[in-house]
């Protein structure tokens, strides 16, 4: 899939969950294309995170079996571009920390990442072709060839 930056990483697709069936008795399969859930209140002026990947922080939380962590994303220096994500369990709270609560699940992001996160969609995809954390930021000017870092 190509998402007109030329990254890979798929910012501003739509995401899409693919389903086959077997006709009954013919031997043959249909398949149906269905949109994936989707955000349904997206906000500007905080992170976004959304159910499915909120299930599958919940998910890697209970096979840590620790109820003390939130899930910190934060931005700092590196990468080829400038500036790269991080994202990480952690049960610090530190002065400044911005706490969301989204289906349960804690998301922290320190003082100075929540200006280059505001708006951003963070989800989590389980293809073929790659498994894990996305994040959708509208803050990002640009990226690197890999992915892996923004600007």
């Amino acid at each position: 899939m190509s998402d007109g930056c030329g990254c890979g990483h798929g910012h501003g697709e739509t995401a899409e969950t693919t389903a086959t069936t077997a006709a009954s008795g013919s031997g043959s399969t249909q398949t149906m294309t269905a949109p994936a859930p989707v955000l349904t209140d997206l906000r500007e002026d905080q992170i976004n995170v959304s159910p499915i990947a909120a299930e599958k922080v919940r998910s890697l939380l209970e096979q840590e079996g620790r109820d003390d962590l939130s899930l910190r994303i934060s931005v700092q220096p590196g990468g080829c571009s400038g500036l790269r994500y991080q994202l990480f369990f952690d049960e610090r709270s530190l002065d400044g920390d911005v706490v969301t609560d989204f289906d349960g699940v804690s998301v922290v992001v320190d003082r100075m990442s929540v200006p280059y996160l505001n708006g951003a969609v963070i989800d989590f995809v389980d293809t073929i072709e790659k498994q894990g954390f996305t994040i959708d930021n509208p803050n990002a000017t640009g990226s690197c060839a890999c992915g892996d870092s923004f600007h």
